[in-house]
């Protein structure tokens, strides 16, 4: 009977036992409970953890947009030269256009004018460097605003061809760079400029003095060129020379020997020999003296 007694009494002191163990286990688990979960995904799954915190990141640059009308932004794999036969244009001209000192380095997303100044594509977005990468140093030239059209001459129409009279070429009193026959005359489509023929290691002279602003060959079809910029309107250029005489930065005066004469990138001996004004090839023969 004592047996049967005591067993009641031993479980009821093992309940107490468990009960006690049971609210310490509660009050640890109401203590140790996560932090409740949100949703930060708006659709994610609700058990899933909250993410800790964010570092922030770096916005994206805005994508840039399509380039004004007149201008070509620079893509991957670009070359001055292709870039101007597809827009229908010269290498030179394009050098001339946007003032590039240096043809052979262009960047990607650089603003490049492909049309003539004044010809309807109109200035560059404020503040917009052409002929530099977008995003360069402010100290980079600007592009100047719409050319002004040149005063009409009260002097005789113009010929046929549509080019500026002869009074017209009064600010730019060029010399021959060379003497000898006139092999090809300008007629602003398949030629640029003229070409007079000579022999091989004939001296070329400066036509109009200035500064060089390019002296290399990386202008595929004018061989070793040289071009001369005498101001804000003028620049002069010197094609298919055997050897350069001067380096970009130079300044050269009114006939002083600049390159030899020869065929670089020619089928012939000659110099391949223009003018530009505000960018825009012009009749050499307008500002040369007769022959």
């Amino acid at each position: 009977m004592r047996a049967n007694l005591s067993a009641p009494r031993l479980t009821l002191t093992q309940r107490g036992i468990c009960a006690a163990a049971l609210c310490l286990l509660s009050a640890c688990a109401t203590r140790l409970d996560p932090a409740p979960v949100v949703d930060l995904s708006g659709g994610g799954n609700p058990a899933a953890p909250a993410p800790g915190p964010v570092a922030p990141v770096a916005a994206a640059p805005a994508p840039l947009g399509p380039p004004p009308p007149g201008y070509y932004r620079v893509r991957p794999g670009d070359t001055l030269s292709a870039i101007a036969r597809s827009n229908g244009h010269s290498a030179g001209e394009l050098i001339g256009w946007n003032n590039l000192s240096d043809p052979n380095h262009i960047e990607v997303d650089q603003l490049l004018r492909v049309v003539p100044p004044g010809a309807g594509g109109g200035p560059a977005p404020v503040g917009v460097p052409v002929g530099v990468p977008v995003g360069a140093p402010a100290a980079v030239a600007v592009a100047p605003g719409p050319v002004a059209p040149p005063v009409a001459p009260s002097v005789a129409a113009a010929p046929a061809d549509n080019q500026p009279p002869a009074a017209d070429a009064g600010s730019l009193a060029l010399a021959w760079p060379v003497r000898g026959p006139l092999l090809g005359r300008f007629n602003d489509s398949s030629n640029k400029g003229i070409d007079i023929g000579g022999s091989a290691g004939e001296p070329v002279h400066a036509a109009a003095g200035g500064r060089v602003v390019y002296a290399g060959n990386g202008l595929r079809g004018y061989g070793n060129l040289v071009i001369v910029k005498s101001d804000a309107t003028f620049l002069t250029a010197y094609a298919h020379n055997r050897e350069l005489k001067v380096k970009e930065g130079d300044n050269v005066s009114k006939g002083q020997v600049i390159a030899a004469m020869g065929n670089t990138d020619s089928d012939r001996v000659m110099l391949h020999f223009e003018v530009r004004r505000d960018g825009k090839p012009v009749d050499p023969l307008r500002y040369l003296p007769p022959q």
